[in-house]
């Protein structure tokens, strides 16, 4: 079968730079005459959606690199290559928001074939591929293929080397969330949770922690978690009153915007926890993380100022790194929080520093 126009939607992945190799190659080979192929960058609920945002101009560095590989694939072939961007003047959800949209500039453009990467996944937030294929292939306009090209070998070592350190730490978690569990009832929670606490050590030591927990460090650090809970539920408390305080009383309203914190936490785990900890206060989201920037939605001005502020970013350093780490100034301090958007202000530019 012959196709004309082939659109590929692209994100970083794995497979990306086979898939435009497979793109460009079959365009170039199902074409009757010249051939014609799209990338398509399609930003998704979690990015900024702003003109120029950081999020945007990421996506338009991604297509300028693809353009360079698809060039040098094409070679001398005849073959007009184009990009665009999707999604950043409305809010995307879920795949079935992206087929939409994918499907509707294939349609407006005359596209007959749609080429999906095997790990295409723009950051919606669940499982896409499947589902986004499903959904496009429903409509009989143009096929849907996925790029039959090989994964690449992932040999990151998931066992780690038995140890005592290992067995212990993995016994003593396993040991206390048990007991949180069963309400500590009495001798038989004892002896049950003991004998689960060791078929876990003795089946799942070797995978619970990357790297060897230090006996001292881990036991001071779960004591700061002691200190930091009532902390988080503290917080949790107050927002949950500000965020009632607002539904009950009419005259109060909400402003909801998006906002990016570059927080002052390094590690996958303290990064994970203070997002987690965000999320848990009403009023704050967190949608999407990249590094050390958090993207988070405030829905009122209060939950904004208490981001911004640094509350939760300090008593994560602490739990993590120690009580002197608290002296870090706080985000608005250290110019690392900024307003992006607000849902009123879909097509404007620019950002509003905190």
């Amino acid at each position: 079968m012959s196709y004309a126009h082939t659109l590929v939607p692209v994100e970083e992945s794995a497979t990306l730079r086979r898939t435009v190799a497979h793109a460009v190659d079959s365009a170039i080979e199902a074409a009757d005459g010249d051939a014609r192929i799209t990338f398509a960058s399609v930003l998704s609920a979690d990015s900024t959606q702003l003109p120029g945002s950081e999020l945007e101009a990421s996506a338009e560095d991604l297509l300028d690199r693809i353009e360079i590989w698809a060039e040098e694939d094409a070679g001398d072939a005849e073959l007009t290559i184009d990009t665009v961007i999707l999604g950043a003047d409305e809010y995307l959800f879920s795949p079935q928001d992206m087929a939409r949209v994918i499907g509707a500039h294939a349609v407006s453009t005359g596209v007959d074939r749609i080429v999906l990467d095997p790990e295409y996944d723009p950051g919606a937030g669940q499982p896409l591929l499947e589902p986004l294929k499903s959904d496009l292939s429903g409509d009989d306009r143009f096929d849907v293929e996925e790029a039959p090209v090989e994964h690449p070998r992932r040999s990151a070592r998931i066992v780690a080397p038995s140890s005592a350190s290992r067995f212990i730490g993995t016994f003593v978690l396993s040991f206390v969330f048990y007991q949180l569990i069963g309400g500590f009832a009495g001798l038989f929670d004892i002896v049950t949770g003991a004998a689960t606490a060791l078929i876990a050590a003795i089946t799942l030591s070797q995978v619970t922690f990357s790297r060897r927990p230090q006996l001292v460090g881990s036991f001071v650090r779960l004591g700061r978690w002691f200190v930091f809970a009532p902390v988080l539920l503290w917080e949790i408390l107050i927002a949950n009153l500000q965020v009632a305080a607002v539904i009950l009383d009419p005259r109060k309203s909400i402003d909801p915007r998006m906002t990016r914190v570059h927080a002052a936490v390094w590690g996958v785990l303290p990064v994970t926890t203070l997002a987690n900890s965000i999320t848990l206060t009403p009023g704050t989201l967190t949608v999407r993380e990249r590094g050390q920037d958090l993207y988070v939605h405030s829905l009122l001005p209060v939950s904004r100022e208490g981001l911004f502020d640094g509350g939760l970013e300090r008593w994560v350093r602490f739990v993590f790194y120690g009580r002197r780490s608290m002296r870090i100034d706080s985000p608005k301090d250290r110019g690392d929080a900024e307003v992006l958007q607000s849902p009123e202000d879909g097509d404007d530019a620019g950002g509003e520093d905190a």
